[in-house]
């Protein structure tokens, strides 16, 4: 497929910051396939199976986890990506990369570490991604971390825009491969931000209304939402509601995707390249003005009715304590870190926290629950509201 003119090329890419010697010889591959498969193969990828996407350590199969919705978001980037004849290897990696750097027990989780480094400098999950790849996965021999291309760093970075004031992980990483953070990122990475927000804004809906959290009238007070299922009940009149509920949302799915391609088409007219992009002072993937309104509302609604359900609410804050707990059991007592992490740890401060953090964040939900009771001798309670 030719690519559009404001798409990144893989062959231009600015390169690694540890360069191969002898160049890239593994295959037919390009730079962004390789960093695409990076991720796929990386230890912190697979631990996704078992963060929190919506529900805490879920114990239905049917909930969707942090790779399951890593998994949707790269579906859909690509889709956007095609359409738009930008780099679908580079923007598939960045879905697939874009929360690699959440901790246990998400948003729960995140906050408790945000406080428990506020004297080394805080937590940003996006930060985190970035220095997981960068330096914390490291199966290689000759460096330290992926070795992803600048393309890829830069999009993981700023995938939400220019970074005015990057926290000391992201910091550390630019200083050594400087990512412009001034800059908009590519529109493989601007695209792979709205397929995120595609994915979460209607797959939550579905777990949603399969847990019982979210009601369907309640949903279909938002018009935009009671149009869509008015059409798909004359389409489907006899159909299990449940069905019709997928319905629903694989349609709303279409209205955003079709409405992100046609936008970024628009706006995208006149830019001769990807640095065109990058200066352009705003972004160019976008949703259209009314679509951004009902997609506002939509999050609202699920703030309101879902993530800060009273149930919700009650079991984030227990898995907090969790998070919490964890961090003073290994910053009081370095014993009761595994042995490995524990022969690493360093002496001096902010070093010792990050390397405690860095431990913390990289545990899934299940073993954040298992560390808590082998150190403090019980189980967590209530940690499942599904």
């Amino acid at each position: 497929m030719t690519l559009a003119p404001f798409a990144s090329i893989a062959a231009e890419t600015r390169g690694r910051e540890h360069p191969h010697p002898g160049g890239e010889t593994r295959g037919p591959r390009s730079p962004f396939q390789r960093d695409r498969d990076r991720i796929i193969h990386s230890t912190a990828f697979r631990r996704l199976r078992s963060k929190t996407q919506v529900f805490i350590a879920p114990d239905g199969d049917f909930y969707r986890t942090r790779l399951t919705h890593s998994l949707e978001v790269a579906q859909i980037g690509r889709v956007l990506a095609r359409a738009l004849a930008l780099d679908e290897d580079l923007t598939e990696a960045l879905c697939l990369a874009h929360d690699i750097g959440h901790p246990p027990f998400g948003h729960a989780g995140e906050r408790a570490l945000s406080e428990a480094m506020a004297h080394a400098g805080g937590y940003d999950h996006n930060a985190h991604a970035v220095r997981v790849v960068a330096r914390l996965e490291s199966p290689y021999c000759a460096h330290e971390g992926l070795n992803l291309t600048w393309e890829m760093l830069e999009g993981m970075a700023k995938h939400n825009g220019p970074v005015a004031a990057p926290n000391w992980a992201l910091a550390e990483v630019d200083r050594a491969f400087p990512l412009a953070l001034g800059q908009w990122p590519s529109l493989e990475a601007q695209v792979a931000n709205l397929a995120d927000d595609i994915a979460y804004d209607n797959h939550d809906i579905d777990d949603g209304l399969r847990s019982g959290f979210l009601d369907l009238d309640q949903l279909l007070e938002l018009d935009f939402v009671a149009d869509l299922w008015r059409r798909v009940e004359a389409r489907f009149p006899n159909a299990p509601r449940e069905r019709q509920l997928r319905e629903l949302v694989r349609d709303q799915i279409g209205l955003m995707v079709n409405d992100v391609i046609a936008t970024t088409a628009d706006r995208a007219q006149g830019l001769a390249s990807s640095e065109d992009v990058r200066e352009a002072g705003r972004p160019t993937a976008a949703f259209s003005g009314a679509m951004a309104t009902q997609e506002r509302r939509l999050k609202t609604f699920l703030y309101d009715k879902l993530y800060y359900h009273e149930d919700q609410i009650t079991t984030a804050e227990r898995a907090r304590e969790v998070v919490a707990k964890l961090f003073a059991a290994y910053s009081q007592d370095a014993e009761t870190m595994p042995l490995h992490w524990r022969k690493a740890l360093p002496e001096q401060e902010p070093e010792r926290s990050r390397h405690i953090c860095d431990f913390i964040a990289g545990m899934t939900d299940r073993y954040a629950i298992e560390q808590c009771a082998r150190i403090y001798g019980r189980l967590p309670e209530g940690l499942s509201n599904v």
